[in-house]
């Protein structure tokens, strides 16, 4: 058992954010590079895109609206399709035809969170979207994606159907938003370094070490 005082390590991200996606497994293969290091982790809502609707919208009239033409964004899609690929994920951006607002996906991350399962839950709705064009506005979807991860199934289509920590999770992207986090994901260590981008493994790996001993050694004095 370790004695060192945990580092608490906030991700801020969204679902529908590839660099996110990618972050994800760069800060996983970080962890897994640190094993000596107490962290926890703490998923944290953002909205890539809080103009979306809660029904969503077509990802066309979203690619329009945001890029200007679907074509635009193909040029932006292929530089991601490749860096994911490269931490051997996969994103297929021809298959997503619906663009969700996220609040039901940050909604069943934090649920999920309660039964420490919030990464998985997270992983699982990145995957939906990313590799398989899932339609994260579909409440079947999103329900089956919780019961992929070992929620309930009935109770989380119960919880889906009302308001249930909608303000909460509206306020914790806010707060976000109000720190100055602009861009996601973004790596927050000890509740005071930020570090924005997905970073690569080794260099997250060492701000982690970093942090933690530095907060170690003010606990120590």
């Amino acid at each position: 058992m370790s004695d060192l005082k945990p580092l608490r390590l906030d991700i801020v991200s969204d679902v529908v954010c590839p660099w996110c996606y990618i972050g994800k497994h760069r800060i996983e293969d970080a962890l897994k590079l640190v094993p000596d290091v107490p962290v926890e982790v703490h998923w944290r809502p953002f909205f890539l895109n809080n103009w979306v609707p809660r029904e969503g919208i077509s990802r066309e009239e979203y690619l329009t609206a945001k890029f200007g033409s679907v074509d635009a964004y193909k040029g932006i899609a292929g530089r991601v399709v490749a860096a994911a690929g490269e931490e051997g994920l996969s994103y297929h951006p021809e298959l997503v035809k619906r663009q969700p607002n996220t609040i039901d996906c940050h909604r069943l991350i934090h649920w999920a969170e309660a039964k420490g399962k919030a990464a998985e839950m997270k992983q699982r709705l990145m995957e939906l979207y990313f590799r398989d064009g899932g339609d994260l506005t579909d409440t079947d979807v999103l329900v089956q994606a919780a019961k992929d991860v070992g929620l309930d199934a009935d109770d989380v289509r119960k919880r889906l159907a009302t308001d249930e920590d909608v303000a909460l999770v509206t306020a914790q992207a806010q707060e976000a938003s109000e720190k100055g986090i602009s861009g996601v994901p973004t790596f927050v260590f000890a509740q005071k370094y930020a570090v924005s981008g997905a970073q690569p493994a080794e260099q997250l790996a060492r701000a982690i070490r970093q942090v933690s001993a530095e907060i170690n050694a003010e606990a120590a004095e």
